[in-house]
Order: C-alpha cells, then sequence, then structure tokens
C-alpha cells in the first residue's frame, strides 16, 4: 500500500459515497423530561465505548419523539462521535442499533450507498488508531473542554487501503475484539457468581461441608482495639519508601482486602503516622455518603505498612481478616453502618459507631474456609482481567500495525 497514494480525510470519503457529517439534535430538540423507560435507545456521549455502543444505561424516548427527530435516526454503518470532552470517543452503529436516535452531544458520520471502495468499519477502526486520536485532540477547539465540529471532523486525516485491504483488517481486528469480548462477559458471569455465593456463605444461608455449628453474635468492639491513623498528607505521597494506605484509596483502589498498598511516604513522614499490621482491619472514616461510609479493608500485606488520617483502623485476634472485612462490607452491616453515619455533605463514622456494630461471626475454622473460597475466586477473577488486559494490549498493537501499513496482510488477487 501506497501511504501517500491512499491518503484522504473522512470529509472527502463522506462525499464520495454520498453521505454526510451532521450534528446531532441541540439541547432545546431534547429534553431529560423526554425520556421513558420504554421507547427508542437514545445514544448519548456517555454510551460510547471503544467503537461500540454501550447499550446498558441508555435512556430512551416516546414514539411521537423519535419520529420528529427521525432524521438524527441511525443506521447500520454510521459512526457516532462524542462533541466534546473526550473528543476521541466514537462508535460503529451495528444493524441491531439501526433506528435508534443519536442524542445530544453527539456528532454523526454517514457513509452514502457508493461504498464501492469504502467500509465504514475500517474507517472506524482508524480513527481510533493512536494518529487519528492525536489530531482529534490537538484540533479540538475549546480552552476548559475540547469540542469538535463537523468541519474539523471533516478534515481528519484517513489512510484508505483498497477495499480488499480494509476488509481483511478488519477482519483481523474483529477476531480481536470477538476474543476480548468473550473475556469480558467470562469476567462478569465471575464476578456474578462469586458476589451471589459470597452474600450467601456471609449470611449463613449456605455452609461449606463438614460444617454445621451455630454462628454467635457479638459487637465487633469485641474482637479488639480501635485505633486512629494520623498524618499523610497528599504532598506527602511519594512513589518508593514506607508503605502507605489512605482514607480514599479504600473506595477507590482496592477491594474487601489488599496485600499491597497503592501510596509510599518517606521514613520521616511514617514516623508520624499509625502502624499498620498484617491482620489489621482499615475503615474509611469519612465519607460522600452514609451508604459507603465506614467501607473495611483488611491488610494482609508482609510488609509492615501505615495509615493516614480518617483511618480507623481494628486491631485484634481470633478472626479471620479477609472473612471479617468482607463480612463488614456486606449489605446487611453496611446498613448498619450507614444509619450510624453522622453529617450530610460529608459523612463521618466514630470508632464507637462501628465498636457497636452487630455481627454474626461462625469459628475460626469456617472463618478460615470461606475467606479460602473468597480468595480462590479472587484469583481466577485476577487471572482473567490480566489475560484481557494482554488481549488488549496486542489488539491495540496489532491494529497500529494493519492501520498504518507496517504490517501487511496477504490479500489474494480476484481472476
Amino acid at each position: 500500500m501506497n501511504v501517500a497514494e491512499a491518503s484522504t480525510t473522512l470529509g472527502a470519503i463522506i462525499s464520495r459515497t454520498g453521505g454526510a457529517l451532521q450534528t446531532g439534535p441541540f439541547g432545546s430538540q431534547l429534553h431529560a423530561r423526554d425520556y421513558r423507560p420504554i421507547g427508542t435507545p437514545l445514544v448519548m456521549p456517555v454510551n460510547l465505548g471503544d467503537n461500540e455502543i454501550r447499550e446498558s444505561g441508555v435512556m430512551r424516548i416516546g414514539a411521537s419523539d423519535a419520529r420528529r427527530l427521525h432524521r438524527h435516526a441511525l443506521r447500520a454503518g454510521d459512526i457516532v462521535f462524542s462533541r466534546r470532552g473526550d473528543v476521541g470517543r466514537r462508535s460503529l452503529v451495528r444493524h441491531a442499533q439501526s433506528g435508534w436516535i443519536c442524542g445530544t452531544g453527539c456528532l454523526l458520520a454517514r457513509f452514502g450507498g457508493n461504498r464501492a471502495d469504502v467500509n465504514p468499519a475500517y474507517v472506524a477502526e482508524y480513527i481510533g488508531s493512536s494518529s487519528a486520536q492525536a489530531w482529534l485532540f490537538d484540533n479540538a477547539v475549546g480552552g476548559t473542554m475540547p469540542n469538535l465540529n463537523t468541519s474539523i471532523l471533516s478534515s481528519l486525516p484517513i489512510v484508505l487501503p483498497p477495499k480488499r485491504v480494509q476488509d481483511r483488517v478488519v477482519s483481523a481486528l474483529g477476531d480481536a475484539r470477538q476474543l476480548i469480548a468473550s473475556l469480558e462477559r467470562l469476567i462478569a458471569k465471575k464476578e456474578a457468581i462469586k458476589s451471589g455465593m459470597t452474600h450467601q456463605l456471609l449470611a449463613g444461608v449456605t455452609r461449606l461441608p463438614g460444617f454445621t455449628a451455630e454462628w454467635t453474635e457479638c459487637d465487633l468492639g469485641e474482637l479488639g482495639s480501635f485505633l486512629k491513623g494520623r498524618g499523610v498528607t497528599r504532598d506527602d505521597v511519594r512513589s518508593t519508601g514506607v508503605p502507605c494506605i489512605r482514607y480514599g484509596e479504600i473506595y477507590t483502589e482496592f477491594g474487601d482486602y489488599t496485600t499491597n498498598t497503592r501510596s509510599y511516604v518517606s521514613r520521616e513522614i511514617s514516623a508520624t503516622a499509625l502502624p499498620v499490621r498484617a491482620g489489621d482491619i482499615l475503615f474509611a472514616g469519612s465519607g460522600e455518603t452514609k451508604a459507603e461510609i465506614g467501607t473495611a479493608l483488611a491488610y494482609i500485606g508482609e510488609k509492615d505498612a501505615v495509615a493516614g488520617g480518617d483511618i480507623i483502623v481494628l486491631r485484634g485476634a481470633g478472626y479471620n481478616s479477609v472473612f471479617l472485612a468482607s463480612l463488614l462490607n456486606s449489605p446487611r452491616v453496611a446498613a448498619q453502618k450507614a444509619r450510624r453515619g453522622q453529617g450530610d455533605a460529608v459523612v463521618h463514622i466514630s470508632s464507637a459507631a462501628l465498636s457497636g456494630l452487630k455481627i454474626q461471626l461462625p469459628d475460626r475454622d469456617e472463618q478460615d474456609a470461606i475467606a479460602a473460597v473468597i480468595q480462590d475466586a479472587d484469583r481466577e477473577i485476577v487471572a482473567l482481567h490480566k489475560r484481557l488486559e494482554k488481549a488488549r494490549s496486542i489488539k491495540q498493537g496489532v491494529m497500529q500495525e494493519l492501520l498504518t501499513g507496517k504490517t501487511r496482510l496477504e490479500v489474494k488477487e480476484v481472476e
């Protein structure tokens, strides 16, 4: 493929197919009050993924509004763009999405019927290449938030090889995309199974083989003593040093337990913070909502760490920390924490409030067995996530090679 000879623009490609670039409906044409629980799906920027429309969570409009906005109805082969913000987002419209409506905040590239030398799926893939993405961000207008318009999109450079090459590239990338999709579905299935299984085990509804003893109720405070984290500001955090956990990370970076930390501090700063040991349970002492206040994290790392401010630490013995943290994050106990949280704009919970939480505990052997089941399930899910990450990386690398012509697929000439 001669790249210079194949170089063109999105606008030129669309023009020679007899298509057009158009803006989605303006805010004055479509309001939140128009949304309906049942109706025609509406594609908004939030629904645009990596060259696919995310169907979960789409808004819908009634039949009369769909007729009114008929010029924005999608067809298979269209490409929908985010008009502002993350301007690199784009999604190819598949046959199953024909008739859906291009929503506010989007731009639409529509190819006409003269597609003898153009595969819209190839164009959509090419727009995901690093060069095309960089061009979009470099040429977007606006200071605070990048914006695109039809004029900018029309000028987007596209390298368009012969149609048979486009088709082979799309096929090759489609195989990679199918692998990624299958892994995503498998992960979602495993996570759902784990969630249901964990809920049953932590509530004592399902018992593991060999365990029949009654569970006992106790106050959380009976299991140990509470300590308060201290020190460590955002400016204190560094990439190496003494492992450190900050309260915000309990919400955003971890599940129910962790063997490592995301942050580190210097030894000087660590001397002013609270030491954390393997087996400690850390609670987020403040948060934005009562529903999440007091989220628990078991630290089971081999290295000693430190806890920053707004963290409450339970230190005790006689319990399995993975089991206990999982139990403390279960819906039944989370509801207790929510009732004990104080404040509106910023919610706080105290060690005294945590101490009074009522929990049902099995004996230590059953705790250990349940924790092992949870960790085995998590290891399987982590392994799948690694496979997914590798598949995405390979797909991205292959895409760059194919779309830039560095790697060429063998295409048999038709005699």
